[in-house]
């Protein structure tokens, strides 16, 4: 209990309470303290995405350009076929549902900015380079390293992940409910807090419903490959499922979803190797999360949200996800980078992502770990079959 109590989920949930509660309480002098705590973060942040590309991504690449071998190759492939095609279910339910349920259009920048209260100060912090740039180098330094016999720029590609894991988890992810408090204290002074939540309300309930689905039919596909009952497969990796709500980690749950994959009948060699990898490359419910937030807040806005843009997007994110940090809202902070540089998300956008993506944490972070085992189930069984 106080490790949760102690958690991001209860620090945002927490944070935007007080948001809505001091909107209208505080002082002018007050608000707007945490007007310009705003303005600086968010310049902070803007600055620091492309370092986290660059600085996750590389390493990422490095790492699995490193090994060998069919099985290696067939996982990955299987991983990122599964974590885009989630995007894109995720992107058709969501355009066929979101618009019906989502009557009142909000300007999020208009609404995050509280009426005629300025910043004691503003400050320029420009990134050093642009996202597309970061995520083009970082492909560009992930491939020579894994194709180079040296372990220099290795280890520093490495240390500069280090780097950039600590700066996540020691300042930006502690001063996110900050942030967030401001974002929905301006909303409340504004007058659309209320029309926001409705919204939140709304998509929450249809993405744990999607999680749902989704897992229903990653292991149809896993069943029908393995000749066995899906749902029976399903329900014996329930234990995995409610030890990732708790956990709210992949990794802390692998010796769980170890022991659920090879009760569904994979080899121990083979679920000793799919796991642990697809603990870290395989984000299906992650990427269900991130894209249909994301779709709601164009819906909410106005703004196009095409097909085409969101293939490139689903792509693109599902790179970027294979190099999300191991803590949680580590996922969310992969995909910033992305969502401002294709889908055009301004900070306050940003902002409202996180507080959607880290609501939902514990369910995206289930559905990961418990896609794991039907990956597993189908690569053991086409592993035997090329025995």
């Amino acid at each position: 209990m106080k490790r949760f109590l102690s958690g991001l989920l209860p620090r945002v949930a927490a944070a935007i309470a007080l948001g809505i509660l001091c909107g209208n309480l505080l002082p002018e002098w007050c608000v707007r303290i945490f007007v310009t705590f705003n303005e600086v973060f968010g310049q902070l942040l803007g600055f620091a995405i492309p370092l986290i590309i660059a600085g996750l991504v590389t390493p990422a690449i490095a790492d699995i350009g490193r090994g060998a071998g069919r099985m290696l190759a067939l996982t990955a492939v299987l991983a990122y076929a599964a974590t885009v095609a989630a995007g894109f279910a995720s992107y058709l339910v969501g355009a066929a549902t979101f618009p019906s349920l989502i009557t009142s259009r909000v300007e999020v920048d208009a609404a995050a900015e509280a009426a005629d209260i300025a910043p004691y100060f503003s400050m320029e912090i420009p990134p050093i380079m642009g996202v597309m740039t970061a995520l083009v180098l970082a492909f560009m330094l992930g491939l020579g390293i894994a194709h180079l016999r040296g372990d220099t720029l290795r280890r520093a590609a490495g240390e500069f992940r280090d780097v950039v894991s600590m700066a996540i988890d020691a300042v930006i992810l502690p001063l996110l409910p900050l942030y967030i408090f401001g974002i929905f204290m301006n909303m409340t002074a504004s007058g659309e807090v209320f029309r926001v939540l409705g919204v939140f309300a709304k998509i929450i309930g249809v993405i744990f419903l999607l999680h749902i689905a989704w897992l229903v039919a990653l292991y149809a596909v896993a069943g029908a490959v393995a000749r066995r009952n899906p749902l029976r497969m399903l329900g014996r990796m329930m234990p995995a499922y409610f030890t990732a709500l708790g956990t709210q980690s992949s990794a802390a749950t692998i010796p769980v979803t170890l022991a659920r994959a090879r009760s569904l009948g994979v080899s121990e060699q083979t679920a000793g190797f799919v796991i642990p990898l697809c603990a870290t490359i395989h984000l299906s419910g992650s990427m269900l999360k991130i894209v249909a937030c994301a779709l709601a807040l164009m819906i909410m806005q106005g703004m196009s949200y095409d097909f085409a843009l969101f293939a490139g997007f689903v792509f693109m994110l599902g790179v970027t996800m294979v190099a999300a940090p191991g803590v949680p809202g580590g996922a969310i902070m992969a995909a910033l980078g992305v969502l401002a540089s294709m889908l055009g998300f301004s900070p306050a956008d940003q902002a409202l992502m996180i507080s959607l993506y880290i609501a939902m944490d514990s369910f995206g972070t289930a559905c990961n770990v418990t896609g794991d085992g039907a990956l597993a189930v189908i690569v053991d069984r086409v592993a035997a079959r090329k025995r």
